[in-house]
């Protein structure tokens, strides 16, 4: 599977100065953050003044009695000029350029180039969107975003599918400025009403020193990451739609009307952060309303993350930025995309599953899940063998944990694997791909067992042979059956495409979470949505599971990881800016936050597939969207550009970290009042020193604004943490008019006596409601 598969864990690249033989320090590339109004008069724009920047660069400047000599060939020359959302330029650079460029007043940051990864229907409906249009229902208030641009920054996209057709759209928003660049294998004029706009950016990938081989350099795409994305948050509505029968019917985006512009900004080894950042900056200065970013960092402070920077940038012009949370679940504090103005979105199953059955000779029947749809298995039991029995002579190094357990390449020996169905353990090599080598080794079946961690969540693959994809309870059960048993034996029986599945929904187990190493204030991910297995449309000439041994071709393809889920959140984003074009990106986030829902269908609160436990605020945020609610809220908490400012002051940033970030000079001795948890944020959070918490007094204030129309009374009820009482002034807020503000004040205090639940987090909530709207924020205290 090509390494931006919907499923990839978050790899982290750094990359460090060497030296060659000649003693000549070589470069490497970096993104330079620049306060532009230093800009001196004589230059008539700032890539010229750049330019003439980096050119005037020379290690002789520097405290060194022997400085390196800089050959011609490691002269800086510009990658990318950053003019909207972050002011700079990307340059390759050596060490010592680099500290001479810090030396400037000009200069605010200076930042190394890395490689980030992807995080890689029915889901509308589900999302309760598939319904007949109701006139004061989102997809009617909002025209399915018609006037809204979404900006898809991923692979690419495939152009011809009937998910990007326009037939009966309005003209192109005036506001639009995009444009569609020619380049290999795609031309400008496959754009139209609703693909609006396609730009590629490639410099820092190559600087980088990724792959190139048979990259094609223009927006389309050959990886088919970008094209399912773009159909999830914007795709026409396609009937007939299915991956190979599975998941048949009439597919659609979240927001079919809006329109998209794609930026491919990832390639086969991953997406720099410089042409992230050029994505980031061509889009904003286009016009979008719209940020998707299905792509994942390492968690670094704000003012040290340059694609952070960037979606402050984005921000700061009204635009929405939704972002991926990653997909290194279950592990604790693994969630990525953490600073506060950035919307980060986990995963959560849909009621739809690809139900198989794994039949033991024991009688045993464990539930599974495929996406096979080839000649089944004969009507007998086959003989059954752990693929860590199985071990070919050169992968031979004891069984746990070797190559032969993970079915990896050529681990396999087809003397002991033919004619049979083999237990593979799922990790080291895509799960589809643990099928083929199966299969090349005579292994008639495959059975992919998840492992330590992975816990519950199953992951439908299109697999070469028959195959089906276990929980990690369950292959303890086969490993068991089979280390017990003379002969074990098994078969495997599809039953295709189940819908009205409960419990739903589920949180998923590889979604990552919190608490975030951002801030202890603000919840990462901040919502959840569906992510796992979503059908949308893929591209030509690239098989479902993207191995070269398979030959099949599809139009649509299902896949699952937190980048499924992000896209979701983009084209809700997009209806929501389409019925409110006057909300800003705090008012959609907030409106998506408080109306979210924590229980499922049947009333019982959500689960962490992980281990089938009630899921914690640290793995949903506020909870799973609940997009009509949201469509009128009644009340939002908003958050301006200013109020971000006051909480990096209340958080101990200091005036050149803010800076960095804002290109302001910011004095943060006004801000001795404002406490970090005051931050108009839709979630309440405080810590309690454990020592001194049965003194413990926190007062926590809160703005929120009437969105709703007329005059209105909101009451509130509270729903105290245990051992924590919490008290809310006033209890009662009238208002006359849509767009006033109020604001109250909680009280959040340790029980006389009471330990607060002990150490860790306790979580209450408090709602408002005016008989109409419910307005909820949880409120978590962190002793």
């Amino acid at each position: 599977m090509s390494p931006l598969g919907s499923l990839v864990f978050i790899v982290f690249l750094s990359f460090s100065v060497a030296s060659i033989d000649a003693g000549v320090e070589t470069a490497q590339a970096f993104i330079v953050r620049v306060q532009n109004d230093l800009k001196p008069p004589e230059f008539s724009g700032v890539e010229q003044w750049y330019g003439s920047t980096l050119q005037s660069l020379s290690s002789n400047s520097l405290a060194s009695k022997n400085p390196i000599p800089i050959p011609e060939q490691v002269k800086p020359d510009l990658i990318h000029v950053y003019r909207t959302v972050f002011h700079g330029f990307s340059a390759k650079l050596t060490v010592q350029q680099v500290e001479e460029l810090k030396k400037r007043p000009e200069i605010l940051g200076v930042f190394p180039d890395q490689l980030r990864q992807l995080q890689t229907t029915r889901s509308p409906q589900f999302l309760g969107l598939g319904k007949a249009v109701m006139p004061n229902g989102l997809i009617g208030e909002s025209d399915s975003g018609s006037n809204v641009v979404i900006g898809v920054l991923d692979t690419g996209i495939w152009p011809e599918r009937r998910s990007f057709h326009d037939a009966g759209l309005s003209d192109v928003p005036s506001k639009w400025k995009g444009e569609c660049t020619d380049g290999e294998k795609f031309s400008k004029k496959l754009c139209n009403k609703k693909l609006v706009g396609a730009r590629f950016f490639i410099n820092g990938y190559e600087n980088l020193g990724g792959s190139t081989r048979d990259v094609v350099r223009s927006a389309r795409d050959t990886d088919g990451h970008g094209t399912h994305t773009a159909s999830t948050a914007a795709g026409r509505t396609v009937s007939n739609a299915s991956l190979l029968g599975f998941a048949s019917g009439t597919a659609g985006g979240i927001a079919s009307k809006a329109r998209i512009a794609v930026y491919k900004v990832c390639w086969h080894d991953g997406c720099s952060d410089s042409d992230i950042l050029a994505g980031f900056d061509k889009a904003v200065e286009d016009g979008v309303d719209v940020i998707s970013s299905s792509i994942g960092g390492p968690p670094v402070p704000d003012y040290d993350d340059p694609i952070a920077i960037g979606a402050f940038g984005a921000t700061e012009h009204g635009v929405f930025v939704s972002a991926a949370a990653g997909n290194s679940g279950p592990s604790e504090s693994s969630v990525t995309n953490i600073a506060p103005w950035i919307t980060t979105v986990g995963a959560s199953s849909i009621d739809r599953r690809f139900a198989a059955d794994l039949l033991l000779g024991n009688g045993s029947i464990i539930n599974g899940s495929s996406l096979y749809n080839g000649k089944p298995l004969p009507e007998k039991n086959l003989s059954l063998i752990y693929g860590g029995d199985a071990a070919a002579e050169a992968a031979k190094f004891g069984v746990a944990g070797s190559p032969a357990a993970f079915c990896m390449p050529e681990s396999l020996s087809p003397k002991l694997t033919r004619g049979k169905i083999v237990l593979c353990d799922r990790g080291m090599s895509a799960r589809a791909a643990k099928s083929l080598v199966v299969k090349e080794a005579g292994g008639v079946g495959v059975i992919v067992a998840n492992v330590a961690m992975e816990g519950g969540n199953i992951i439908a693959d299109a697999h070469l042979i028959p195959g089906l994809a276990i929980t990690e309870s369950a292959g303890h059960l086969v490993r068991n059956y089979i280390s017990s048993t003379e002969k074990p034996e098994a078969t495997i029986v599809f039953r295709g495409t189940q819908v009205g599945v409960k419990p739903a929904p589920v949180i998923a187990s590889f979604s990552s979470r919190g608490p975030s190493y951002g801030s202890p204030f603000i919840f990462k991910p901040d919502m959840v949505a569906p992510g796992v297995d979503i059908l949308a449309a893929w591209p030509d000439g690239l098989s479902p599971t993207e191995l070269s041994g398979d030959s099949r071709r599809t139009k649509f393809n299902i896949l699952s990881g937190t980048s499924m889920s992000c896209p979701h959140v983009s084209g809700l984003a997009a209806l929501l800016k389409g019925a409110h074009p006057d909300w800003s990106p705090g008012a959609v986030r907030s409106a998506l936050m408080t109306t979210a829902y924590t229980h499922d269908q049947d009333g019982k609160p959500l689960l962490d597939d992980t281990d089938y436990t009630t899921a914690t605020i640290f793995v949903m945020g506020a909870g799973h969207v609940d997009p009509e609610k949201a469509t009128n809220p009644g009340l939002i908490y908003n958050l301006t550009v200013e109020d971000y400012i006051e909480f990096m002051c209340a958080s101990g940033f200091s005036g050149d970290s803010i800076k960095i970030i804002t290109r302001r000079s910011v004095s943060c001795r006004g801000s001795h009042k404002f406490h970090p948890w005051d931050i108009n944020y839709p979630i309440i959070s405080v810590s309690v020193d454990p020592s001194i918490r049965s003194k413990t007094r926190l007062t926590v204030m809160r703005t929120v604004t009437n969105v709703g129309d007329g005059g209105s009374e909101y009451s509130v009820t509270v729903r105290n943490p245990k051992g924590i009482s919490v008290t809310v002034d006033p209890k009662k807020m009238e208002f006359k008019n849509k767009g006033e503000k109020q604001s109250y004040k909680v009280e959040i205090s340790v029980e006389e006596g009471g330990e607060g639940g002990g150490a860790g987090a306790v979580v209450g909530s408090l709602s408002w409601t005016d008989g109409k709207h419910l307005v909820t924020s949880p409120i978590v205290v962190n002793i």
